[in-house]
C-alpha cells in the first residue's frame, strides 16, 4: 500500500526559500509535521509524504499549505506560523481567476493592493492582524479565519475598485469589532464559559 502524499508545484525561484540554508527550512517544515518533502529543484515539484509513524492525514494538508505560501511568496518564517498557530489557515486569491489573462488589469489591481511604498498592504496587515503577500498572479493571506476573512475582504474590495479610504475604514471597523469579540471573551464570568 502506497503512503498518503500531496503534490504541489511552486515556483522555481522559490525553491532556494522553501529548502533553506543548509536545508534547515526543509528540514523544520519535516520534523514539525511529520512528512518528507521530496523537492524536484528543475521542475519546482514538491511532493510531501506522510511518515510511517504518523497517523494524522491532516498534517499533509498543513504541509501543503506551508510549501505553497512559501512558494507564493511569504517568507519562511511567516510561512511557519501554520504550524505555530493551529488556528491559522492559508487563504490564496488567483487575480488570473478575476481578470483572465489581462497582465495589465492584473498589474493594476496588484498596484492598488500594495498601495505606495507598500501602504496599503501593510495597513491590511495591521489591522487585520493577518500576513500578506503580493506575489506574481496571486495574493496570499495567512492569519486565523477571522483574520483571514477580514483582509480577504479588504482585497475583494480593492479588486473590485472601492476607494482605498473605504477600504481603510472598513478595516479600522473590523479592528474594532474583533478586539471588541476578545474582551467579551475574557469577561464573561466563569459559569458561562
Amino acid at each position: 500500500m502506497s503512503k498518503p502524499s500531496a503534490f504541489v508545484r511552486i515556483p522555481k525561484e522559490r525553491v532556494g526559500a522553501l529548502v533553506g540554508a543548509d536545508g534547515n527550512v526543509k528540514r523544520h517544515i519535516e520534523e514539525k509535521l511529520g512528512v518528507k518533502l521530496e523537492v524536484e529543484s528543475e521542475s519546482g515539484g514538491v511532493t510531501a509524504v506522510l511518515k510511517d509513524d504518523v497517523a494524522d492525514p491532516s498534517l499533509l494538508l498543513k504541509a501543503k499549505d506551508v510549501v505553497t505560501a512559501i512558494g507564493r511568496g511569504f517568507a519562511p518564517e511567516r510561512a511557519l506560523r501554520l504550524i505555530r498557530d493551529e488556528e491559522a489557515i492559508f487563504d490564496l486569491i488567483d487575480l488570473r481567476e478575476v481578470f483572465g489573462r489581462s497582465e495589465s488589469d492584473i498589474k493594476r489591481v496588484k498596484g492598488r493592493i500594495i498601495g505606495m511604498n507598500g501602504k496599503t498592504r501593510r495597513l491590511i496587515e495591521e489591522l487585520s492582524s493577518a500576513d500578506v503577500v503580493v506575489y506574481g498572479h496571486t495574493v496570499g493571506i495567512i492569519g486565523t479565519f477571522e483574520q483571514a476573512n477580514v483582509a480577504r475582504s479588504a482585497v475583494q474590495m480593492l479588486i473590485e475598485g472601492r476607494q482605498h479610504h473605504t477600504v481603510y475604514k472598513f478595516l479600522q471597523r473590523k479592528r474594532s469589532e474583533l478586539k471588541k469579540q476578545m474582551l467579551e471573551l475574557w469577561e464573561k464570568p466563569e459559569d458561562e464559559k
